[in-house]
């Protein structure tokens, strides 16, 4: 990556200064190609652990490994030139103490040249966040539905249904704010509880399945695009319908190979004066 091509990039410092200024946009990837067609017209690209699922086919993001970000943080730095990438750090490469969160962290920073790194907790992790950054790692934080702790809290869904509820969220967004996090994703939060955070606090908060109030928002990029159609959650919108239309590209390719009307002599190579 040359210095130019890192001096148009958008830092997490111009993130965090957009709030109040205009909505933040951002989605996942995870790979070169689709890095090159998101980064145009996003804030920031975020390589979720949600690769887990979405290209290995776990069943939850528990199983991804911080060489799994790392080789898709690669990719998705080697396509994009303008966006800020934050990358996230897996499930047990943080948890254990703010120093191994330090070692995760810059391994990450080091190997991909990604501008930030986001983990998810709230109060319990406002201490770690507060670590990172004051030596140098910029955070995004994540509080609401945490889908790294689905198998402690019982499976994917809405929170701030109760009092209870609220009374944590808001504390784990405070928490994290005040720990000095540029930003914070809210998931799966009631829209009122979003909406509120959203006003409460110093950071930008970015939405998913939270509030149209919230500064920014994100969506895994696969969902987006209609490329499942299997599940689609509420907060989803398909702003394409890819699936059907790659099922019918490779039957129509399947069909030509059979019929062998494909390859035609037109894509194969010749030797000269052949004809």
């Amino acid at each position: 990556m040359s210095v130019q091509t890192a001096k148009r990039r958008l830092s997490p410092a111009n993130i965090e200064a957009l709030k109040g200024e205009r909505p933040i946009v951002s989605l996942t990837a995870y790979t070169t190609p689709i890095a090159r067609l998101l980064d145009p017209h996003v804030d920031f690209l975020l390589v979720g652990d949600s690769l887990g699922m979405v290209l290995y086919g776990l069943d939850t993001t528990v199983g991804v490994t911080l060489d799994m970000m790392i080789a898709h943080g690669q990719a998705v730095m080697r396509g994009s030139e303008r966006s800020c990438v934050v990358i996230d750090l897996p499930f047990g490469s943080y948890q254990e103490s703010k120093e191994q969160a330090f070692r995760s962290a810059a391994r990450i920073l080091k190997e991909t040249g990604c501008s930030a790194v986001k983990l998810e907790g709230g109060a319990e992790m406002a201490e770690t966040v507060d670590f990172l950054v004051s030596r140098g790692i910029p955070v995004l934080g994540h509080v609401g539905l945490m889908p790294q702790l689905v198998n402690t809290t019982g499976g994917y869904r809405s929170v701030g249904r109760n009092e209870k509820e609220v009374a944590k969220i808001r504390r784990d967004a405070k928490a994290i704010d005040d720990a000095g996090a540029f930003a914070i994703v809210v998931e799966g939060t009631v829209e009122p509880v979003a909406r509120e955070i959203t006003a409460s606090l110093r950071s930008p908060t970015i939405g998913i399945g939270a509030s149209p109030a919230c500064d920014g928002q994100i969506l895994v990029s696969d969902d987006m695009l209609g490329i499942f159609n299997d599940f689609k959650p509420r907060f989803v919108k398909h702003f394409a319908e890819l699936a059907p239309a790659i099922s019918k590209a490779v039957e129509d390719y399947a069909n030509e190979v059979k019929a062998r009307t494909f390859p035609g002599i037109e894509h194969t190579f010749q030797l000269k004066g052949v004809r």
